[in-house]
């Protein structure tokens, strides 16, 4: 049985239990009432008619059943009562309802009410068992006898057995509400929960809870509350990539703001989002149900080390690309020489043998010298000829100028070679290409300044290429600058456009609070 029908049952089986014990508790209070209220009725009355003058003046009288008995029956009659007896001083009835009673003792107590106070009692008379008040009858302050008035037991029953239909229609009214009620939450619980059984959800959740913790991918499932989204589900990978807390809930807007942003909007595919120390790639589907939507699934794969890998790749593609160039070049060069020399023209060969390596050494020279990262030194030279290769004239400035920094080489590297790929790239936007690199010390810090004649970035791009990643080639989704943002916010440093100065990216790593 599902969930909601063992609660309606549930619901009716205590609900019903709950009405007949307060039923019962309605008889009893009810049947307290009415004896209370008999109490109060008889003594009045008594109280009442021992008052009236013509009871102590036909107590007094030569007859007194002949003056009293017509006036007894009329008081009852009126009231309701079963009986109104009048007694004289020895305790002797003188007017009964039932004449054959009349002169015969009566059958309650008088001992309090000779003391002068009405007296109360529950008493089995003549009539049967009774609630009766008998009061004293006085005569210029003597005591000349006593009225009792009384209403037969078998009189309430029969007036508590009218109101019983009101009492049971009351709880019967309770036990509908009740059971409409407990249908209406049944069927919203039943709505809620599928029609599944207790077993059926715990296995649900045993085998929800074991795919969370099995599944390699990150995943986030994010509910919709109207505008106020929240997180439903994070799963340990996801935790772990995200770096947060390992238990507990994770509040929404501790999430990256791209995350929160995919909450809201829907579906990606294959979006690169930045961490601080991760390249994730994103996907997400907004999830349907009965044309509603009520949430959105997001999955998160690491690709932090295929995404340094590639750039070492594309570094050591670099390179090759260079070696191939001046290999290439020197080709050329030494088949000029050659022929020079088969010309007969031996000093002109020498000469321009001697001019082509005086320039190489001199930018070799200058670079070893004012760098201090061998690392660094071969990139930019590499760089050159590479740039050279595609038709783009890199210059490196000649303020350029760094000594030993305690920043990995790699790291080094991957920013430096990562903006100069990104600049050489963009600067293929204008007819005449060129890129400007410059790398020194200023303040305890490193900066790293790269211009190119491309189109340049605003610092709004600039903004979300740290968050999404960014490139003027759709197809690599960002992977230069994801590096390079990574490597900079590792080291705690700043990156930033310079709109004054045209295309310009400006990297600056503080030196002493790397990370």
């Amino acid at each position: 049985m599902s969930v909601a029908g063992q609660l309606l049952i549930l619901q009716l089986v205590v609900f019903t239990v709950v009405a007949i014990v307060a039923g019962a508790l309605i008889v009893v209070d009810e049947r307290r009432d009415a004896d209370e209220a008999t109490r109060r009725s008889v003594t009045d009355i008594a109280v009442t008619a021992a008052l009236f003058p013509e009871v102590a003046d036909g107590l007094i009288s030569p007859d007194p059943t002949a003056a009293l008995q017509p006036r007894a029956e009329q008081i009852r009659e009126a009231t309701g009562v079963d009986f109104v007896v009048v007694v004289n001083p020895e305790g002797i009835r003188v007017t009964h309802p039932v004449p054959e009673q009349i002169g015969l003792p009566y059958t309650g107590h008088t001992d309090e009410a000779r003391s002068g106070t009405p007296f109360t009692e529950t008493y089995t008379g003549s009539l049967g068992p009774s609630i009766r008040t008998i009061a004293p009858v006085y005569d210029d302050g003597t005591l000349v006898g006593f009225v009792s008035v009384g209403v037969t037991r078998e009189r309430i029953a029969e007036n508590f057995v009218r109101s019983l239909p009101g009492i049971l229609g009351l709880v019967a009214a309770g036990l509908v509400v009740t059971a409409a009620g407990g249908y209406l939450i049944a069927r919203r619980l039943r709505r809620q929960t599928l029609g599944l059984n207790p077993d059926q959800l715990r296995r649900m959740y045993e085998h929800h809870d074991a795919v969370l913790h099995s599944i390699g991918e990150g995943l986030l499932v994010f509910g919709t509350a109207e505008d106020s989204p929240r997180v439903d589900v994070v799963n340990d990978e996801a935790r772990r990539l995200l770096g947060l807390p390992p238990t507990g809930p994770v509040p929404f807007d501790t999430l990256p703001e791209t995350l929160r942003e995919l909450a809201l909007t829907g579906e990606a595919r294959d979006e690169v989002h930045l961490t601080r120390d991760r390249t994730l790639v994103v996907n997400s589907d907004a999830v349907n149900w009965n044309g509603r939507r009520i949430g959105t699934v997001v999955t998160l794969r690491d690709h932090t080390e295929l995404r340094s890998v590639l750039g070492e790749l594309d570094s050591v593609r670099g390179f090759a690309e260079s070696l191939r160039a001046q290999a290439h070049e020197s080709a050329n060069r030494l088949h000029t020489i050659i022929t020079m020399v088969e010309l007969g023209r031996p000093e002109e060969a020498v000469a321009f043998a001697t001019q082509e390596l005086a320039v190489s050494q001199h930018l070799i020279d200058r670079l070893t010298s004012a760098v201090h990262e061998p690392a660094l030194s071969a990139l930019l030279l590499g760089k050159i000829d590479e740039a050279a290769e595609r038709g783009v004239e890199l210059t490196v400035t000649d303020d350029t100028e760094l000594g030993p920094v305690p920043i990995p080489a790699r790291d080094i590297v991957t920013l430096v070679g990562n903006l100069i790929d990104n600049a050489i790239d963009a600067s293929h936007a204008s007819d005449d290409p060129w890129v400007e690199v410059t790398v020194r010390q200023e303040d305890s810090s490193m900066i790293v300044e790269v211009a190119d004649s491309g189109p340049g970035m605003s610092p709004e791009v600039l903004a979300r290429a740290m968050q999404r990643g960014y490139s003027t080639k759709s197809e690599q989704r960002g992977l230069g600058l994801a590096l390079v943002v990574q490597v900079v916010a590792r080291h705690g440093g700043t990156l930033r456009t310079e709109p004054s100065l045209g295309s310009m990216i400006v990297a600056e790593i503080p030196l002493g609070g790397t990370s």
